[in-house]
Formats: structure tokens, sequence, C-alpha cells
């Protein structure tokens, strides 16, 4: 069983948006372990966007060029391709939410990397409590 006390919100510092002919739009990004489930894209509609992988893993885009902004934000899905180097790892769609701001809570461990810890209810359940006794005094 894998314990999962906390939220990693990855930067990448790289990644690309590239738009085809029927103006859809794909976000290839560095690969990440295990498949995603449920992934949404969060975007402000000015320059950042948190790709929301899982309940666990995020990744956080900064920086999005002005000429993608109005496309993306039009955007109802984008195809997100996972490169492990120049080979395609895993390729899914994801539905775009337009926010009025991307939230990233948690403290900035290290220049790329955001760890947010999980609430008293969510550690509970994540640990699988099936009592829990309040002890001391009140």
């Amino acid at each position: 069983m894998e314990n999962q006390y906390y939220t990693l919100v990855e930067k990448q510092d790289f990644y690309e948006i590239i738009e085809n002919k029927y103006g859809e739009l794909a976000i290839f990004i560095d690969a990440r372990e295990g498949a995603p489930k449920n992934p949404v894209l969060e975007f402000d509609g000015k320059s950042t966007a948190i790709l929301r992988r899982d309940e666990r893993v995020s990744v956080l885009l900064e920086n999005i060029d002005e000429e993608t902004r109005a496309p993306l934000a039009e955007a109802e899905f984008v195809l997100v391709v996972e490169l492990d180097g120049k080979m395609v790892n895993r390729t899914y769609g994801v539905p775009l939410d337009n926010v009025e701001e991307v939230n990233m809570k948690g403290r900035r461990t290290r220049a790329d990397e955001i760890i947010k810890s999980k609430s008293r209810e969510e550690l509970i359940e994540s640990f699988g409590a099936v009592k829990v006794w309040s002890c001391g005094n009140k």
C-alpha cells in the first residue's frame, strides 16, 4: 500500500504548445511516473497553467507565450504529450478549465517544485483509518 501524505507540484521549465491546422492544441512536457488519473488543465488566461495529472502530481506551466493565450483560453480540450527525451512516452486528452487564478497552495522546497501537505481529513483517509481516538486534555 502506497501512502501519499503530500501533493507534489513540479515546475516544467521547458515545454512546447503546438497548434494543428484544425486549431487543436497539444502540449509537450517531460514524462512523469505513472499514468494520469482524471487529469485536467487549469489556465488563468494570462501566463500560468497547471496540469493536475492526478491527486498527487501536478505540473506547473509558467510564462505561456502571449500568442498562445487566446487559443488556449478558447480550447475545451488539449492533447498532452509526455516525452522521454525525444521519444513519446504517452499521450492523453485533457479538458481545459479556465480559472481566475491558478491555485498552488504549498511551500516551495526547491526552485522547481512545490509540496502541499494534505489536510487532516485527507491524511486520515489516505492512511485508511477505521477508528480515531481523541486523547489528552481538552
